[in-house]
């Protein structure tokens, strides 16, 4: 009996010190969370799809509403005119990012989508803690672009 008491607790023991080391390695769900962007004028909450990559829409806007017409603001500047009736609350701006395979802090091979120009870019994201670099350029050429630094929404 005594023996099975020490095995228990060896087993319980190495336990625990697996879930410490568990929690210092980066967590898999680190950018599942909601961002404000640079200028704070809306938020963006990040999400692991079933596909295995995250994703980002519009959850909140700082000025939900044109102030010429008084009804949400729209997507006027997509290049699918089908689409240009859709309010940008809501609408998927991060697409299809992947955990980069050499560093669990980056994200990869994802698409960013800015809706004050219509234009879709490459892009890459940096989790540093409270913030989240979004790296955005053009596809062919990832010198040219730029990046803007993402602020933890309050809260989490």
């Amino acid at each position: 009996m005594n023996k099975l008491k020490r095995n228990a607790f060896g087993a319980f023991a190495m336990l625990m010190i697996a879930m410490l080391f568990m929690g210092a390695s980066p967590e898999k769900n680190q950018i599942e969370k909601i961002w404000y962007n640079q200028e704070k004028t809306s938020k963006i909450q990040i999400y692991l799809a079933k596909d295995g990559k995250y994703y980002g829409k519009v959850v909140w806007l700082k000025e939900p509403n044109d102030a010429s017409t008084g009804k949400p603001r729209l997507d006027k500047e997509n290049p699918d005119e089908a689409k240009r009736n859709t309010p940008i609350q809501g609408i998927l701006i991060l697409t299809g990012f992947s955990i980069d395979k050499e560093d669990a802090n980056t994200y990869v091979d994802g698409k960013v989508y800015d809706p004050k120009n219509g234009k879709t870019y490459c892009g890459k994201l940096t989790y540093k803690g409270a913030t989240l670099d979004l790296r955005g350029y053009i596809c062919s050429a990832s010198f040219l672009g730029r990046t803007s630094t993402w602020t933890l929404a309050e809260g989490q």
